[in-house]
């Protein structure tokens, strides 16, 4: 990933909030078949190993799990939310006409070593964990117990667990660090007001280039 010094993000606890906050990987494998990518949600173990752990599942009748071996390295990418910058929204457009548009965006490539789990117990502690983070919010939380247990116990080995050993994090925040302050500070209202408020506040805490 090109990677300009004033976009790079380098700091754990900003790499894994933006995969905590945004678990839907896509991940990356050259296996027997060639290259392939898969989208899907992942449990991050940040205290697990000196970059912590990714934890997940496929179906079954996924190739994927197959197409691996155990520590085949792998690649996986967790993106934010993203949008179009229109020159129009820096006030030196107005006055030098010198702007062109671009797009900003926050992702984090972590890269790591695979190991496939086809274990029920590995995958029911897993879908467990998974389904307690994401019900948490709802007004009845769904929980695995509210399934007839052959009906789950079948769901189970339907599936295949994956775990990934993170060996680097590379974090890209394009946040228009390489702007002027009220170039920056303008774009991210603008985003703000139609409706991008993720980006556009991360788009105000960016700081000026390093």
């Amino acid at each position: 990933m090109y990677l300009p010094r004033h976009f790079e993000e380098q700091r754990p606890e900003a790499l894994h909030d933006l995969i905590d906050k945004h678990p839907l990987g896509m991940l990356v494998t050259h296996g027997s078949d060639g290259l392939d990518a898969n989208h899907v949600p992942f449990e991050l173990d940040a205290g697990e190993g000196p970059h912590g752990v990714l934890r997940a599942h496929v179906a079954r009748n996924n190739p994927l799990w197959q197409n691996v071996a155990q520590g085949d390295e792998v690649l996986v990418v967790f993106r934010a939310q993203d949008a179009y910058i229109s020159p129009n929204w820096y006030p030196s457009k107005h006055e030098a006409h010198k702007q062109v548009p671009t797009w900003n965006y926050r992702v984090v490539h972590a890269h790591g070593r695979i190991t496939v789990h086809d274990d029920e117990r590995h995958v029911r502690g897993l879908v467990a964990r998974l389904t307690r983070r994401h019900e948490a919010d709802q007004p009845r939380p769904w929980k695995m117990g509210d399934a007839p247990p052959e009906y789950i116990d079948t769901m189970l080995k339907s599936i295949v667990g994956l775990e990934i050993a993170v060996e680097r994090l590379v974090g890209k925040y394009k946040l228009s660090q390489n702007r002027e302050a009220r170039d920056r500070l303008s774009a991210a209202q603008a985003l703000i007001g139609q409706g991008d408020s993720e980006l556009g506040e991360a788009m105000r805490a960016a700081g000026p280039p390093a």
